[in-house]
């Protein structure tokens, strides 16, 4: 089954490149499947890298998985291009 992902995320190709299945938001909008739902805090530097890596994981589970990205509302990405981060992600807010 698919693993939906964010539109345009930067992750997208290297996952079709591996032959794991992706579905965008739009794609996944006109399926009549109830994905299970995970929500990511990465941590990690390298933000795009680690992003891949777990995708390419859930993207082999026999399920339809939708993964949402989260970002802290203070912190500052160091290593990833500012302009991506709040594309993909949602600030975590109280």
């Amino acid at each position: 089954m698919p693993i939906k992902i964010p539109n345009l995320l930067p992750a997208t190709q290297v996952l079709l490149n591996e032959n794991i299945f992706v579905m965008t938001e739009t794609r996944a909008m006109t399926q009549d499947i109830r994905p299970l739902k995970i929500l990511m805090l990465n941590l990690m530097p390298q933000k795009i890298v680690t992003e891949t890596q777990i995708a390419r994981l859930i993207g082999n589970t026999p399920l339809q998985v939708e993964l949402e990205l989260l970002q802290t509302a203070t912190h500052k990405s160091k290593h990833t291009s500012k302009t991506i981060c709040p594309r993909f992600t949602r600030p975590l807010t109280r």
